[in-house]
């Protein structure tokens, strides 16, 4: 008998370990394990942890056998991991109901159980009585059943198991828009039961989506219908809103242990090395300890300050927990596995000597991880003194089966057992290898062959979307459909996953579908529903931003591929030649750099080596006909028969949109290749048939079209048969330029001095007004006629228009919006867009985005309760009626809030760094602001600023948003250019930096440089005796700011007051303001801003670093309805910080911030007076009583802001400063 290796003798020592400590647990039946012999749940997450050991000896076992025994007993172990697997996998089958709700409801009463029965896998608390909602949890499971598939494992045995993960990896793919309880199963760490955006759950999903997509669930052995599909796009959410978090948390925790999960093994979820790393030095750093690591910072569980009678806390508790947290032993074996990943030995080493010094020898000299150590009750003072001096006792369960298994497996790789590939089989852990550079390639397509010859007169070799054929070209919904039916099993009452609009990376494939190619336009090609398409420039700016997004976010094997096509509105106005915006961008598409990226251009049939192609089987017919319903009608010889379809195709309401989908694509693959020539033709009966059949056919084709909602059919369905001209508005057709004089605003509210026609009895007279309608040659009469006709009678009225019933008001304003629209006035688009209720189709998800990187948004003109905000995301019809009601059914503001909104996402997801240190967009302020810059740049009132406004077209208003945005110097101006047709142009431009620093650009720079540099500063101050004075009136149109009636004659003049404005409008402020207002609080009693106070109780709650905290100030700040007071406030507070740096043990009680202010303001008037200012000059704003010259006075020099404000605030503190401190001057 060969002799045992001394490998094999240590191998088998782990597997004695494995079987004490974890195996010996394992329910014979199910598989589980439990939480420990007191707790005998079993929690998802505990229970994948706790399995890995398992697996991984079982890995060690087969690659160092010695004999055939070992190969017996790596089988035996793998059968364990898969029978605890399975096991999970029953658990979460017996609550298909609850994974099919929650993808649509993401309610935390529909979400899956985090912890089972070990013996039956039924549910052993109700769906009110735990966090259940856990997506961390989930998604390390789907993760592992990826790699342990990919190892060699067989976990998913049927078809119906294969639906049931990829409906699980739906469940999962919105998580970085759902709040949950976290890995600590607690949420907000007052453990009130308050869910929260976290990142280990986000990191976890993101990983588990990347590592199964594409993946045979039945390994070697599986067909092409076991594989399952992740969304590009959701991974790439997942990943951007990772990143803006880390190395937070989440809301209430500033760092967390936890996420040592998610940026080094098992997920690693985060590509940049650099925020990797960062991360980690700020857990080792803020939460390391003699023991392990603390979860996170006031975590109160198990320590001698904790109430063990109540699971909550009140907030101002948390602050006993400070300094006495317990450490967890369980973070250094995730440092032990992180220093074998990133090929660290001297950090394995620390952690495994460190690991070995506090282990706790069992029975047979077994070393056991324990849960945590704690402060003994009687060192509690002590540690509070001297912080990582008590030596602790272990506490909680022993061993904790989590950490004893990634113990084990850490030791296996450490000694050689295994390589850390084995237990990484996807090549996670090379997710932070530079990718190479993005090459995007596009196809410019022609939608007709009229257009074809536009482009070829401008040196374009293009093809139509004809000439592709047999590739496919179909709009990005179409996509949306199809990824609809995936996972979809009426046998489990699954439907597959929610219909989602697809993003940019999923539409920059090609797919094969039944055996044919397809390819899908970008999403922003298919906002037909709403005015954004209408603009050249917008479409432009839309595809400079995918084409960018693509290149950085980009990770797919092949090139992306862009399909591009030019159609109708991107003509000029008489059809004739292409707007000079599209041309030039295609000349710069040509030169191969476009926005950043790197392009290639050429035809679709070229791209098909290099694109990245992805096949979906699923929608491959079965052999039984359950995944198609259709019928074949080529036998149909009854031509009344199809004629009498023709009127009868539509399907009933109990037949879903997958049907419908199924039904389009049959059709849609049998019609005829879309060529010019039609081949011989038939004659008498026969030719009549084909005919018939042929109409039969594309007239089925279009209606399953608009039963898929898809606008502008003719691109995608190219056929004369729809091409017939509708009966025309006659009266609209007025196609003069109109002088830009005429083109306005109507008004809000129609009063009874309106000449409108009377009849008989004194009542307006509607047919007279109709009969107006008609002899109306101006668009903007028409649409004040239509606008009175809406409020007096509304949309639903029949006007009887052509002397007939069936014309409504609503009729009349859709062809009146696309008159308008083909001369692009967009103030009467946008007015026309709401008495239509028009909504933006990705308006939801862009206020997702938005509240995804940790930004709340409030809608509607301040002041509360007018101003509405939002903190969670909300369904597009209950968004469009909050802005509704927020807009008081102002049409004006409720668009544009819909606009911006919209232009909002598009900068985060590129721009972030736009957003620093900003934690509420007050969309409602934003526009009081743009409006407030037209009105002072062009020397205008409040009304014209607001009619030009709204006049301004998408692409401008963007621009203008983006410049508000980046703080950068801007200019306004109405441009000499002459459009026709077309309201007066306006051209925003940057100008110099006009003396502002870099720092300045994001508010107030600092204020010790200020101070002590005020000479380097190159901004000249304000000369008070050459200063003329600035009227101001109030608009009608926009309440709660003054806007100037005269032009200032300084360029100087105005620049302080607009940049205060526009920073307190975004609530901007200097970077560390926050934990700056943190120390102030220890040091007083709280803050009183315009009579509310922010509490020093506040800083026991929440720590510096909590967004938390960020928000709950911001919040106090908001009260303030005035931005460029807001602003003055904000650097009031900013130097009162100043005295957190002095050795002062406290600065008095309720410090009242406006008081201090208002004491600069009155030290500010008097200087001025003695220096001879006169009282037009010293002008005071009525609504806050300071003087306009002091808003607009740089923070430095002998009369800037800062000297007057540290003047006051050293009056106002002066009994608490030191007696050596300066003195007044």
């Amino acid at each position: 008998m060969r002799s045992r290796s001394n490998s094999g003798v240590k191998l088998d020592n782990y597997a004695r370990l494995v079987q004490q400590t974890i195996l010996c647990h394992q329910d014979p039946v199910t598989g589980l394990l439990p939480a420990s012999e007191e707790q005998r749940h079993a929690w998802v997450r505990d229970n994948v942890y706790s399995i890995l050991s398992v697996w991984a000896l079982a890995l060690a076992y087969r690659k160092n056998a010695d004999r055939d025994e070992d190969k017996a007993k790596a089988y035996e172990l793998e059968q364990s991991v898969v029978k605890l697997m399975r096991g999970l996998l029953q658990c979460m089958m017996r609550q298909l109901e609850k994974v099919e709700k929650f993808k649509y409801s993401q309610s935390p009463m529909d979400a899956l159980h985090a912890k089972y029965s070990i013996k039956t896998c039924a549910t052993v608390v109700g769906d009110d009585q735990w966090g259940h909602l856990q997506v961390d949890a989930t998604s390390l499971y789907l993760l592992f059943v990826a790699q342990m598939t990919a190892s060699g494992l067989h976990i998913i045995y049927t078809q119906d198991e294969v639906d049931i993960i990829q409906n699980l990896m739906f469940y999962i793919e919105a998580a970085y828009k759902i709040a949950d309880y976290g890995m600590w199963e607690r949420g907000d760490k007052t453990n009130q039961g308050i869910p929260e955006l976290n990142a280990s759950s986000v990191g976890m999903a993101k990983a588990a989506l990347e590592a199964l997509d594409e993946l045979n669930l039945f390994g070697a052995n599986g067909g092409p219908a076991s594989v399952v599909h992740a969304l590009s796009d959701e991974v790439e959410h997942c990943q951007s809103i990772l990143h803006s978090m880390l190395p937070r948390a989440s809301n209430s925790k500033e760092i967390d242990a936890g996420i040592l999960s998610v940026i080094s093994y098992p997920a690693f979820a985060v590509e940049d090395i650099r925020l990797v790393n960062i991360t980690k030095e700020e857990i080792i750093s803020k939460l390391q300890g003699r023991y392990g690591c603390c979860r996170f910072l006031r975590d109160g569980h198990k320590t001698p300050k904790e109430d063990p009678n109540r699971l909550y806390y009140e907030p101002a508790e948390l602050k006993l927990f400070e300094n006495i947290e317990c450490e967890w032993p369980l973070f250094w074996t995730y440092l032990i596995l992180d220093g074998i990943f990133s090929n660290s030995p001297e950090q394995v080493q620390e952690y495994r000597d460190a690991l070995e010094g506090i282990l706790i020898k069992g029975k047979n000299g077994i070393r056991l991880v324990p849960e945590l150590y704690s402060v003994p009750p009687d060192k509690v003072e002590e540690e509070y003194r001297n912080p990582h001096t008590v030596d602790r006792v272990p506490m909680g369960k022993l061993p904790i089966m989590w950490g004893q298994s990634l113990y084990i497996v850490g030791s296996l790789l450490a000694e050689g057992f295994l390589a850390p590939g084995e237990i990484d089989p996807l090549n996670r852990k090379f997710s932070t290898v530079p990718k190479p550079d993005v090459v995007v390639q596009v196809s410019i397509l022609a939608e007709t062959e009229e257009i074809k010859a536009i482009l070829q007169k401008h040196g374009f070799n293009v093809q139509t979307v004809a000439d592709v054929y047999p590739i496919r070209l179909q709009p990005s919904r179409i996509l949306s459909h199809i990824y609809a039916r995936l996972g979809r099993n009426r046998r489990l009452g699954l439907t597959g996953r929610p219909y989602r609009r697809m993003g940019v990376l999923g539409t920059s494939k090609l797919y094969i579908i039944r055996n044919t190619i397809f390819s899908f336009t970008p999403q922003f090609i298919d906002q037909q529903q709403f005015y954004l398409a209408l603009d050249s420039r917008m479409i432009v700016e839309m595809l400079r931003t995918d084409l960018s997004y693509l290149c950085c976010r980009w990770r797919m094997t092949g090139r992306p591929t862009v399909t591009f096509p030019i159609s109708q509105t991107m003509l000029t106005e008489d059809r004739l030649d292409l707007d000079p915006v599209i041309l030039a961008t295609l000349r710069k598409l040509q030169d191969g750099y476009f926005g950043g990226a790197r392009v290639q251009t050429g035809k679709l049939s070229e791209f098909m080596t290099t694109s990245c192609c992805a096949h979906l089987s699923f929608m491959d017919p079965k052999p039984d006909g359950k995944m198609m319903l259709h019928q074949d009608y080529d036998d149909d010889d009854d031509v009344l028969d199809a004629v009498e379809s023709l009127h009868a195709f539509h399907f009933a309401d109990h037949v879903d949109t997958i049907d419908d989908l199924a039904k389009y694509l049959d059709q849609l693959l049998k019609s005829p290749a879309p060529t010019p020539s039609q081949g011989p033709k038939k004659g008498g009966v026969s030719r009549f048939r084909a005919v018939a059949h042929q109409t039969y056919e594309m007239v089925s084709l279009m209606n399953k079209a608009k039963e898929l909602d898809i606008q502008n059919v003719s691109m995608y369905l190219p056929s004369k048969l729809y091409r017939v001209p509708q009966p025309s508005f006659n009266l609209l057709d007025s196609t003069q330029p109109q002088p830009a004089q005429d083109i306005k605003i109507p008004r809000m509210v129609i009063t009874s001095e309106m000449n409108l026609p009377k009849d008989s009895s004194g009542k307006t007279d509607f047919k007279a007004l109709i009969d107006q309608l008609k002899e109306c040659p101006c668009l903007q009469d028409q649409a004040d006629i239509l606008y009175i006709l809406f409020n007096l009678k509304g949309a639903d009225w029949d006007t009887e228009y052509y002397g007939e019933p069936g014309t409504t008001v609503k009729d009349l304003l859709t062809k009146l919006y696309n008159k308008a629209g083909a001369m692009r006035q967009w103030g009467l688009i946008r007015m026309i867009s709401g008495m239509l209720k028009k909504k933006v189709e990705a308006l939801d998800e862009a206020c997702s985005d938005l509240l995804s990187h940790q930004k709340h948004l409030t809608v509607g003109l301040p002041p509360e309760p007018r101003e509405k905000t939002i903190v969670a995301p909300l369904p597009l019809d209950e968004l469009t009626k909050l802005i509704d009601d927020a807009s008081e059914q102002n049409i004006n503001i409720a668009v544009l809030t819909q606009e911006i909104m919209v232009y909002l996402a598009m900068y985060i997801r590129t721009q972030p760094s736009l957003f620093t240190e900003m934690f509420r967009l007050r969309i409602g302020l934003i526009i009081q602001v743009m409006t407030t810059e037209l009105a002072q740049s062009l020397n205008c009132s409040g009304e014209e600023a607001t009619e030009s406004l709204m006049s301004l077209s998408p692409s401008d208003l963007k621009n203008l948003l983006h410049h508000i945005l980046s703080g950068k110097e801007f200019g306004v101006e109405r441009s000499m250019r002459s459009v026709s047709a077309i309201s007066p142009v306006i051209s925003i431009h940057e100008v110099g930096n006009v003396g502002a620093t870099k720092s300045e650009r994001a508010g107030i720079s600092k204020l010790k440089l200020d101070m002590k540099q005020s000479s380097n500063l190159q901004v000249t101050d304000v000369d008070i005796s050459e200063s003329s004075s600035m009227k101001f009136s109030s608009s009608p149109s926009m309440d709660g700011l003054p806007f100037p009636a005269s032009a200032a004659t300084d360029s100087r003049q105005g620049q302080w007051l607009r940049r205060r404005r526009l920073d307190g409008a975004l609530n901007r402020v200097p970077v560390g303001f926050y934990q700056k207002v943190w120390k102030i609080l220890q040091k007083c009693h709280g803050l009183s801003i315009e009579g509310f106070v922010l509490p020093s109780s506040t800083t026991r709650e929440m720590t510096p670093g909590e967004i938390k905290f960020s928000v709950h100030v911001e919040s106090v700040l908001n009260r303030v309805p005035q931005p460029e007071y807001r602003q003055l406030l904000v650097e009031v507070i900013l130097v009162l910080t100043m005295l957190a740096d002095i050795e002062i043990q406290s600065i008095g009680g309720i410090i009242h911030v406006e008081r201090i202010l208002h004491l600069a303001n009155d030290l500010f008037y008097e200087e001025q007076k003695a220096l001879g200012a006169g009282d037009d000059i010293l002008k005071k704003d009525p609504a806050t009583g300071i003087c306009v010259l002091l808003y607009d006075s740089a923070p430095s020099g002998r009369f800037g802001t800062m000297t007057y404000l540290t003047k006051a605030v050293a009056i106002y503190v002066q009994d608490f400063l030191p007696s050596s401190g300066c003195a007044m001057q």
